[in-house]
């Protein structure tokens, strides 16, 4: 049940989102060619972030063999260095406020202080809060539409919605993720863009 919205999925949908969520993370951790991909995603990113006005990236420390979006961000953060940019860039990412069950975001870099959170997933430590205008999200799936299939939580969809203003959403997933038969909840919100290695998937054209 999403709490935040108050709206609960049948339970043949939940099973069968279960079902397909098990499946693409299977298939996602037997990828034999993820190094390419990656190194093609990364490719994909930087080109997307030319010309983006941002100081602040959020993104997310990789899981279940999810993409990972910290060297492209690094290079980003370093570009803007090498050209002198007034405003520093920074990059942040996600911890958990146990209490609203969402997410804030602390400054990263590499190096900086980590510490595991509740799920064993690494966070900054006692680093600074950062407010993103981009966010990249990780995607378990993705289908037409700009919609996301992600872990089940519910931590983006809320964090999501107590942003303001609420950032540009990116979802980052290699090209096997997409689903073109996911249908969307009725409280999902589309993302405002998706990248995969091929390319951007949405918006299209």
């Amino acid at each position: 049940m999403d709490k935040s919205q108050g709206i609960e999925p049948s339970s043949t949908t939940t099973f069968l989102r279960n079902q397909l969520r098990a499946a693409l993370i299977e298939q996602r951790l037997n990828m034999t060619d993820r190094l390419a991909r990656s190194d093609l995603l990364q490719r994909v990113m930087r080109i997307w972030l030319v010309g983006r006005p941002d100081a602040v990236i959020g993104a997310y420390w990789p899981i279940k063999g999810e993409f990972d979006p910290l060297p492209a961000l690094h290079r980003w953060k370093e570009d803007g260095e090498l050209t002198g940019e007034p405003t520093r860039r920074r990059i942040g990412l996600p911890v958990i406020d146990k209490v609203h069950k969402t997410l804030t975001f602390h400054a990263w870099y590499p190096g900086c202080p980590m510490e595991e959170d509740a799920f064993g997933i690494p966070k900054p430590k006692d680093t600074e809060l950062v407010v993103p205008t981009l966010l990249f999200v990780p995607c378990v799936g993705y289908g037409p539409g700009g919609f996301r299939l992600g872990y089940g939580g519910g931590f983006y969809d809320r964090t999501l919605a107590a942003l303001e203003p609420r950032p540009v959403t990116v979802g980052l997933g290699f090209a096997n993720g997409l689903v073109e038969s996911l249908e969307p909840l009725p409280h999902d919100v589309p993302l405002d863009a998706i990248l995969n290695d091929e390319g951007v998937v949405w918006p299209i054209g």
